[in-house]
């Protein structure tokens, strides 16, 4: 059971991560995540549990999240409405460079729940961070995805493959991995 005020912090769910670069190597997993974080939002807001969005802001302008492109906007299921936290980030972490730990510990929050993309990356870089700033981390394993990559050998691996792994280095040691329905 997650405390009352566990936040939700949805992790670069912006229009960026729709562009054709992504899926250079094949298509994602978890194609229904951005409905999967939708019923998520909507539980947290019907609570009137606190909700944090994340906008990855690169000051890359070749880069599909350049703050100022059309990737930088949320995408329609991951909007964020008025009253809700929006914290820009340049970095991978969520934490590096703002000023989210601080929103977090000022509002009495030690538990977050996270979801977004890219699984293995932001996603990934926060989880760890916030496990080790102390805070209790449930990351919702069917509301993230990634995409299929070379490995270090250069063996592809599928996108399956790569979030699987992800999860696996993270669970238990950095967060706890949970489905959707077990925390809605």
């Amino acid at each position: 059971m997650l405390p009352f005020n566990a936040a939700l912090l949805v992790i670069d769910l912006q229009n960026a991560i729709d562009h054709p670069k992504w899926t250079v190597h094949g298509p994602r997993n978890n194609p229904g995540a951005e409905q999967v974080v939708a019923r998520l939002l909507a539980t947290w807001r019907e609570a009137g549990r606190p909700v944090f969005h994340i906008r990855h802001e690169s000051p890359n302008p070749d880069s599909s999240y350049y703050r100022l492109g059309p990737g930088s906007p949320f995408k329609p299921e991951a909007a964020p409405l008025g009253n809700e936290a929006v914290v820009a980030k340049s970095v991978h972490s969520a934490f590096i460079g703002t000023d989210l730990e601080a929103r977090l510990r000022a509002s009495g929050i030690a538990t977050v729940v996270v979801c977004g993309v890219i699984t293995n990356n932001s996603v990934e870089t926060t989880v760890r961070m916030a496990a080790n700033l102390g805070f209790a981390v449930h990351l919702v394993e069917d509301a993230c995805f990634t995409f299929p990559r070379p490995d270090h050998a250069g063996t592809m691996r599928s996108a399956e493959e790569v979030h699987a792994m992800s999860l696996a280095i993270m669970d238990g040691e950095y967060c706890t991995v949970v489905r959707a329905v077990e925390v809605l």
